[in-house]
C-alpha cells in the first residue's frame, strides 16, 4: 500500500492566499481558480457560510462569488448541492503529476492524504481576514482511499451521470490522454478492518494534523514522526530523494520540503510505522 501527501488548495500562486482556519476551529481548502468549470465559488458553502464572499474578502476581491472554482477533490458532499443519485468522492489528476502517479504504480487501496497551506481567519466588520500575528501552516485537511482508478477517455458519455459537473470531465479536458479520475472507496482500510469512511475531511483543526514545523522557519520546513525517517535502506519520499533534506531525532523526522510538486508517494510496506501513525494519531483526530 502507498501513502500520497497530496497538495491541493490555494497557495501564494494559485489564489494568492491561504485557505481558512475558521473561528470555531473547522477548515475550509479553498479551491483554486479555475477556467473553464461549471461550478463557480459562489456555488459552494461551508456549513452557512457561502466561500463566494470568503475568497472576495481573503483575496481583496481579485476573485470572487462569479469566478470559477475547480473543486478538486470533491470529498465533502455538503460543500456543493444539489448531488445526483449515486455521488461518490472523488479526485482527478492529469499531466505530469497524474504522470509520477502512474510511474509509482499507485492503485486501488492506496491512500491519498490532501494537505494545503492555512491560516486562521476572523470577521471584522463584515468581513473575513486573517488574523494578525498568525503565520500560515501546511496542514492535513483530508483523504480519499482509492476504491476506483477510470481513464476519463475510456469512460462512456452516458457512464458516472453523478459526476458530470467534475472539472476532469469538462469537455475541455478531452485532449488531455493522462486525465484520471480516482473514485473513493466506501470505507478507509489500513489492513487491520474499516476505520473510516473512504473519503472525507478532518472536521476540525488539530495539532497532530500540523505538517509544518513549529520551530521551523518557513511553511516547507516540516516536522514529522520518527517514523517518516528514511534509514536503513528505504525508499524515500519521492521528490525528496536527497538525504541532506532530511535529520531526525529520537521522535520526530525533520523535512525540507520541495517548494512545489503536488504529489509525494511513500511506500507504506517499507514503513510500517506510518501506518501506526496514520490508524493511532491522524485517524483519530475529532
Amino acid at each position: 500500500m502507498k501513502l500520497i501527501l497530496s497538495r491541493k488548495g490555494f497557495d501564494s500562486q494559485s489564489g494568492g492566499c491561504p485557505s481558512p482556519i475558521f473561528p470555531d476551529g473547522t477548515l475550509y481548502s479553498l479551491p483554486i481558480p479555475y477556467d473553464p468549470s461549471e461550478i463557480t465559488y459562489g456555488d459552494l458553502w461551508h456549513g452557512d457560510t457561502n466561500i463566494g464572499a470568503v475568497v472576495a474578502n481573503l483575496t481583496h476581491d481579485r476573485f470572487g462569488a462569479t469566478t470559477p472554482a475547480h473543486l478538486d477533490p470533491d470529498i465533502n458532499r455538503s460543500a456543493f448541492s444539489p448531488r445526483k443519485k449515486g455521488w461518490r468522492p472523488l479526485f482527478g489528476q492529469s499531466g505530469a503529476a497524474q504522470g509520477h502517479l502512474c510511474n509509482q504504480d499507485v492503485k486501488d487501496k492506496d491512500l491519498f492524504l490532501f494537505f494545503g497551506i492555512f491560516r486562521k481567519v476572523e470577521k471584522t466588520s463584515g468581513r473575513w481576514c486573517f488574523v494578525k500575528g498568525t503565520q500560515p501552516k501546511h496542514i492535513l485537511w483530508g483523504w480519499l482511499q482509492i476504491g476506483e482508478i477510470r481513464k476519463v477517455d475510456e469512460i462512456p458519455k452516458e457512464a458516472l451521470p453523478w459526476a458530470r459537473y467534475h472539472p476532469h470531465l469538462h469537455p475541455s479536458r478531452g485532449k488531455h490522454r493522462s486525465n484520471t479520475l480516482y473514485i473513493a472507496s466506501g470505507q478507509l482500510d489500513l489492513g487491520g478492518g474499516p476505520i473510516a469512511p473512504g473519503a472525507g475531511c478532518f472536521p476540525k483543526f488539530h495539532e497532530r494534523l500540523v505538517l509544518t514545523d513549529p520551530e521551523g522557519s518557513g511553511v516547507t520546513d516540516w516536522r514529522l514522526p520518527r517514523s517518516f525517517y528514511p534509514d536503513n535502506g528505504k525508499t524515500r519520499l519521492t521528490y525528496h530523494p536527497k538525504l541532506d533534506r532530511w535529520n531526525h531525532n529520537e521522535e520526530y523526522a525533520y523535512l525540507r520540503s520541495v517548494g512545489r510538486g503536488q504529489e509525494f508517494v511513500l511506500d507504506l510496506d517499507q514503513y510500517p510505522g506510518v501506518t501506526d501513525w496514520l490508524v493511532q494519531t491522524i485517524f483519530t483526530c475529532d
